[in-house]
């Protein structure tokens, strides 16, 4: 089994697939004002965004997209006007984390992890 995609509920579709264009995802789906669908740059994950009047009437998630280079994202993404809400940190858990608001309150976070992403040294079954 493999995730596919995640999907978030939008207010306003065509403002928060302009949000994640900025980010880097590239949009595969144009279903605007109702739908929208991305690929991530990396890999073959897939995120949509589908219309909801109220999207806070929905459980809050949080998204994680994995960073190559968290620091020089971030450095990019600011430089184009991304508003962050926590500069990159590093984690107990090992990972590096910077963490933002999509238009729709959405939480995200741009991390970098190499191999404490699927294999920390507390994974189950580790020696």
């Amino acid at each position: 089994m493999d995730l596919n995609q995640v999907t978030v509920y939008s207010a306003d579709v065509r403002r928060a697939a302009d949000f994640y264009t900025l980010l880097g995802l590239r949009l595969i789906v144009d279903s605007i004002p109702r739908y929208a669908r991305f690929e991530c740059p990396d890999g073959d994950s897939t995120f949509s965004l589908h219309e909801c009047d109220r999207p806070g009437t929905h459980s809050k998630i949080a998204l994680y997209f994995e960073c190559a280079d968290l620091d020089g994202t971030v450095t990019e993404l600011k430089a184009l006007g991304v508003k962050f809400t926590e500069d990159p940190v590093g984690r107990e858990w090992l990972w590096r984390e910077a963490s933002l608001l999509d238009p729709d309150g959405n939480r995200l976070i741009l991390y970098s992890a190499g191999e404490n992403r699927k294999y920390p040294p507390w994974r189950v079954g580790s020696d």
